[in-house]
């Protein structure tokens, strides 16, 4: 709903947008040329003109880009690992 609820903001001109809202506006720019130095107003109109089947095709192609990124953001995340030090103690027990 969040893409939805971001076009419908960009369609009506509204330009209080939060942090979830400029991520899609941004996602949408990477992903369609046509728009991607327009402001909000002219993103907005964009929208405005396209067909219900543009626009459907549009918000499953940015929910699936969306859902690629965010995928690749959590892979790429760093996994701590432990690595034991060569001067911890060995409690009792003797290492060769």
């Amino acid at each position: 709903m969040a893409i939805v609820n971001t076009f419908t903001k960009l369609i009506f001109g509204d330009e209080a947008y939060n942090t979830c809202e400029l991520a899609v506006i941004d996602a949408f720019r990477s992903m369609e040329d046509t728009v991607s130095r327009d402001t909000h107003k002219e993103m907005g109109e964009y929208l405005r003109n396209l067909g219900v089947r543009e626009m459907i095709q549009l918000v499953s192609s940015l929910r699936l880009r969306i859902a690629d990124c965010n995928k690749t953001a959590v892979s790429n995340r760093a996994v701590p690992t432990h690595t034991p030090q060569a001067s911890a103690p060995t409690h009792g027990r003797e290492t060769h």
